[in-house]
């Protein structure tokens, strides 16, 4: 398959999956070794191309993140306790990826691993959905410090690939008794800082590694899965306050068994 192909189906399954409770990183370790490449050496791009991502949710909610800037100055509490949940939530993975680096890298090229946390992912939605009652917590400004800050630490498990940082975040939150409509915002926002974190902290590790020619194949990427995210997210609520997450969970068993089995047989 010619290199063009591979880079926009990849930004193609980033811009899906990226916010959606599926494992985007998951999804672009399997989409390589099914297009026949190794995982390992496209393991950087995979992570290089997430600003594109980033960028949609800053482009679909400028008007929340102008209010909080504004709001800061302003001295307004609502503002000030946005950016505080954020950050704090933010604060447990920045302290693991860095003491873990190495550990999550090498899991990065383990499509067995991203197979069975699929499958177990699936099973912790339905479960979740089906025990769990949240109520309206009033939007992201009205968590409080320990709701923020245990979904920071639910967050760490996606550091294990396929798990799902969305998934993690949002039903971590639906866990304390957090509605859907806000555990799904938050986990927008802060994959903001947490993206940004993980795709700097990447690029300064590998930079050198990176092949010259495949900088304008993570420029085509960022770009398609921009764009793709942006469509995606728009409907991504609408979804979800209709049918909840137990779609998601589904399909997670059955491309986690799919993935299970071919990974078997090849």
């Amino acid at each position: 398959m010619p290199i063009l192909w591979l880079v926009i189906i990849l930004g193609i399954v980033e811009g899906v999956t990226e916010y959606l409770p599926v494992s985007s990183t998951g999804h672009l370790i399997l989409a390589t070794e099914l297009l026949g490449f190794r995982a390992d050496e496209w393991a950087v791009f995979n992570i290089a191309i997430q600003p594109g991502a980033i960028l949609a949710i800053v482009v679909l909610y400028w008007r929340t993140f102008w209010e909080v800037l504004k709001g800061m100055f302003e001295r307004s509490p609502d503002a000030w306790r946005f950016v505080r949940n954020v950050l704090v939530a933010f604060t447990p993975a920045v302290v693991l990826g860095l003491a873990l680096g190495d550990a999550i890298e090498t899991m990065l090229a383990n499509a067995v691993i991203v197979a069975w946390a699929l499958i177990i992912g699936g099973i912790a939605i339905l479960v979740i959905e089906r025990l769990v009652k949240p109520k309206e917590s009033g939007g992201v400004s009205n968590l409080t410090l320990r709701q923020s800050a245990s979904i920071g630490l639910v967050q760490c498990l996606a550091m294990i690939p396929g798990v799902s940082r969305s998934g993690a975040t949002i039903l971590g939150a639906m866990s304390l008794g957090i509605d859907r409509k806000t555990a799904a915002e938050f986990s927008f926002f802060l994959a903001v800082p947490t993206l940004a974190g993980a795709t700097t902290l990447q690029l300064f590790k590998h930079w050198d590694e990176i092949p010259t020619g495949q900088l304008q194949w993570i420029g085509l990427g960022s770009l398609v899965s921009f764009v793709v995210a942006w469509v995606v997210v728009k409907g991504f609520l609408a979804i979800v306050t209709r049918y909840g997450f137990a779609p998601f969970g589904w399909y997670r068993i059955v491309a986690g068994t799919a993935a299970v089995v071919w990974l078997t047989l090849r």
